[in-house]
């Protein structure tokens, strides 16, 4: 069986490395039909240099998408064969600007034949297929210039661990876990403060029994994550107390959490959230955002580590 029949759209990458294998061994061959002692990987430098009389290599590397090394590596070798000349920018000599020698322009007339030639091979080619590969290809990397590849499996990484995440009220069961998992984030950036000692040795009486709501989340049978909403009056509550286990980060667990007590504070009347935190704190300010919590300035508060305030509107 052929191996990409048998992985499938897995090994998409394998499999246009190979096609490029494959035009790039034709290649090497049409260059030495038309009698054009180019390397291969060298076709987009030249074709630009042979439209315009010079250019920086800042200035190739933007116009045909390599790295500024990669296109740096080029012109050497394309000058070390004799075809390039290269020049300092008489206003900025950190600036290396790159034109075709004599050589280099003898190879034009041929160069543009092939072009010519192999565009009309490479469009007979594309006709004959049933789906324009040009304008698919134009497409993935107009999406994977938005939404990289990675972030992409990272999504889909996120989704398949979240079902196998429930996130469950709060019982008396849990109250050590709930405790744990706060220290562990809390100890790790700051200290224990004498709010963070109430609530997590008495969340009954300093959360629950006043109408707020404490969730927990299970990943495969294991507490890994936690989060309070604290009621501050009829129309607010605060998001507090939100941990996940460091071996549990990265599965979407705090986004879960996050929902579960957006839609509490819904199902509760209230008109806003706000939340406590602080800047160092990074991922967690990411999420926060993506929430939909936007910063405020806020009432003074009962916590040194607080450098920022945010608030999710409701209504």
């Amino acid at each position: 069986m052929d191996f990409y029949s048998q992985t499938g759209k897995v090994a998409l990458g394998s499999r246009l490395r190979r096609l490029s294998e494959k035009l790039t061994e034709d290649a090497a061959k049409i260059y030495d039909l038309y009698e054009v002692t180019l390397d291969p990987k060298w076709f987009p430098v030249f074709y630009v240099l042979s439209h315009q009389e010079c250019a920086s290599i800042t200035e190739i590397a933007q116009m045909i998408g390599h790295s500024h090394p990669s296109v740096s590596q080029i012109v050497k070798e394309m000058n070390r064969k004799g075809l390039t000349v290269l020049d300092k920018d008489l206003e900025d000599a950190r600036v290396s600007i790159v034109r075709l020698s004599e050589q280099g322009k003898q190879l034009i007339p041929q160069f543009k034949q092939q072009v010519s030639d192999v565009t009309q091979a490479v469009e007979e080619l594309l006709s004959e297929t049933q789906h324009d590969l040009w304008k698919a290809l134009e497409a993935i990397e107009f999406l994977l210039a938005s939404r990289s590849f990675l972030d992409r499996v990272q999504s889909v990484r996120k989704d398949r661990e979240r079902q196998h995440t429930e996130i469950i009220d709060y019982a008396p069961k849990f109250h050590s876990d709930f405790k744990r998992l706060n220290c562990e984030w809390i100890e790790k950036y700051f200290k224990l403060e004498a709010a963070d000692y109430q609530s997590l040795d008495h969340p009954d009486e300093t959360i629950l029994h006043p109408g707020g709501h404490i969730y927990m989340a299970v990943n495969n049978g294991e507490i890994v994550g936690t989060c309070a909403l604290i009621k501050i009056d009829n129309d607010t509550y605060e998001l507090a107390k939100m941990a996940v286990a460091e071996t549990a980060r990265g599965k979407g667990i705090g986004w879960l959490l996050g929902q579960a007590a957006i839609q509490k504070a819904r199902d509760l009347g209230a008109k806003a959230i706000c939340l406590e935190s602080n800047t160092v704190l990074a991922p967690a300010i990411n999420l926060y955002r993506k929430l939909g919590f936007q910063q405020i300035v806020g009432h003074a508060s009962s916590y040194e580590r607080c450098n920022i305030q945010m608030e999710l509107k409701l209504l």
